[in-house]
C-alpha cells in the first residue's frame, strides 16, 4: 500500500491498493461506470465500497406485502385523496389543494 494524499486527517487519506480481479468482472465495471455517473474505473470500485460498508436499508418482506395491498387498494378506488379525507374528518382548513 501506498498513500497517494497525506493532509494529516487519516479518514480522508488516499491509499493505494492492489487487487486481482477476473478479467469479465474488470471489462464489465469498465463498460458500465460511465452510465453509472462515475468519472473513473477508481471511483466507480470506491463508490462501491463505501455501499458495501454502509448498505442502502432493505424494506422487509412485510413492508413489501404491506406497499402491494396498498397499491391494489388504490387500483380498486378503496382510497381517498388527503384533502378528501381530512374534509371526512372535519380537518379541512379550506386553503390546501388537491
Amino acid at each position: 500500500m501506498s498513500t497517494d494524499t497525506d493532509d494529516g486527517d487519516d479518514r480522508n487519506r488516499m491509499e493505494k491498493v492492489d487487487v486481482r480481479v477476473p478479467a469479465g468482472v474488470l471489462e464489465a465495471i469498465d463498460e458500465e461506470y460511465g452510465r453509472r455517473g462515475y468519472a473513473s474505473r477508481s471511483e466507480a470500485i470506491r463508490g462501491a465500497l463505501r455501499d458495501w460498508l454502509n448498505p442502502s436499508p432493505e424494506l422487509s418482506d412485510e413492508i413489501l406485502d404491506d406497499l402491494e395491498e396498498s397499491r391494489e387498494q388504490r387500483e380498486r378506488g378503496e382510497t381517498v385523496s388527503a384533502a378528501e379525507a381530512r374534509e371526512r374528518l372535519g380537518l379541512d382548513d379550506g386553503d390546501t389543494e388537491e
